[in-house]
């Protein structure tokens, strides 16, 4: 965002900008030395995002109240030693956002922190890769799969994840991740819906690292009922809108809100473990997804535990699903159950953990890196190719 910082003295000027710079990352800061009245030579066709105007007293409003009629989308921030009313009055019919006094120099953060929240939102949205996990049955290991890679994916190149536990009634998706308690959820946020923001939503989440986001299924089994699907889509909106990557756990009960995620989801990856109950369950929705015109792209199977020389192969579950792109999550009970108990990521256990491996080439299929290695078995996954070729156990 491009911050101009215009004072009347240039130490001042400086001053301001170095506390303007440190408010946040992504900030093109620059400053001026110049009286209020000169400001329009100051810009001289240049139109930052937001304005930093030091040393305004009450002619000087005139002059902002000018600029504000003749560019709206500029927001402006006054520091200022007159704080009347009269004044405060004035500076708000003349444009201003902010009137801060002039020793603050955490209000002034706080103000453009505030203003770069407001641009990110007004800006052309952001639209974060959506992807849903869907157990085939209980307990198929899908809640762990999508929790650790939200976990993998955000330690990348600091993208930002959310993680929305839509496993309304049996959701534990934080437990997989963090000991810390959620004091909100999504039936918290469903009943505030009417002033949903980003605002809001980021203070329902629990704050797992600086760029991993979870939000919470209901405390209360009684409260998931008030969750509709409408409530889902504007939730999911809003973070694919503010974050890198949007994760679902979406539980495994076909319901209107549960397709609605679905529908949502740019990436559905349906969990399966090879046993014959979980094949049954997986050809059911298999036939579901057909039924609901879902593009074969967008459905990338995982088996997971997945062991060699077991009753059923790969090529049996490819022929029975009609799927090209099968992908296999090795078998370790051990590294799977330690992190779960201690709700603690599996790669921060063990980045050797074979389980921890195969989700790292996951998240590199769907965000490389740049220096990773691209051409993966996961990675033909994602291309639409025949990873479960050649296979077979």
């Amino acid at each position: 965002m491009k911050i101009k910082v215009v004072s009347p003295s240039a130490e001042r000027a400086e001053q301001m900008a170095q506390i303007v710079r440190a408010s946040g990352p992504g900030l093109e800061v620059g400053c001026a030395t110049s009286p209020l009245s000169g400001l329009s030579g100051v810009l001289n066709g240049s139109r930052p995002v937001l304005l930093v105007l030091d040393g305004v007293d009450l002619p000087a409003l005139d002059t902002i109240d000018r600029l504000s009629q003749s560019d709206p989308d500029v927001q402006t921030i006054v520091i200022s030693a007159e704080q009347s009313p009269a004044f405060l009055v004035k500076a708000m019919r003349s444009g201003v956002r902010e009137v801060l006094s002039p020793t603050d120099a955490n209000a002034l953060q706080a103000a453009v922190q505030r203003a770069a929240r407001k641009h990110r939102l007004t800006a052309a949205p952001r639209q974060g890769e959506v992807l849903a996990f869907m157990g085939c049955k209980g307990g198929s290991g899908a809640s762990v799969l999508a929790a650790n890679l939200a976990h993998i994916l955000s330690v990348r190149d600091d993208r930002s994840v959310a993680l929305l536990d839509l496993d309304l009634q049996f959701g534990d998706a934080l437990l997989m991740l963090s000991d810390q308690q959620a004091t909100s959820d999504v039936a918290e946020v469903a009943r505030s819906i009417g002033r949903l923001d980003i605002e809001l939503l980021r203070s329902a989440m629990v704050q797992v690292s600086d760029t991993l986001s979870v939000l919470s299924a209901p405390r209360e089994l009684s409260q998931a009922l008030e969750v509709t699907a409408a409530h889902v889509a504007a939730i999911i909106q809003l973070a694919r809108q503010n974050f890198d990557f949007v994760l679902l756990d979406v539980g495994r009960t076909i319901d209107a809100l549960t397709l609605q995620a679905l529908d949502l989801s740019s990436r559905i990856l349906p969990v399966v473990q090879l046993s014959l109950p979980q094949l049954r369950d997986a050809k059911r929705l298999s036939t579901l997804f057909r039924s609901l015109d879902y593009p074969p792209q967008k459905i990338h199977w995982l088996v997971n535990r997945y062991q060699k020389g077991g009753d059923i192969t790969l090529e049996s579950l490819r022929l029975t699903l009609g799927a090209s792109a099968i992908a296999t999550i090795p078998n370790h009970y051990v590294g799977v159950s330690a992190s779960v108990n201690q709700g603690v990521p599996i790669d921060r256990l063990s980045h050797n953990n074979p389980v921890a491996r195969a989700l790292a080439e996951l998240a590199q299929s769907i965000a490389p890196a740049e220096s990773g290695k691209k051409d993966t078995w996961f990675g033909s996954l994602f291309g639409g190719l025949a990873a479960a070729q050649g296979r077979t156990a």
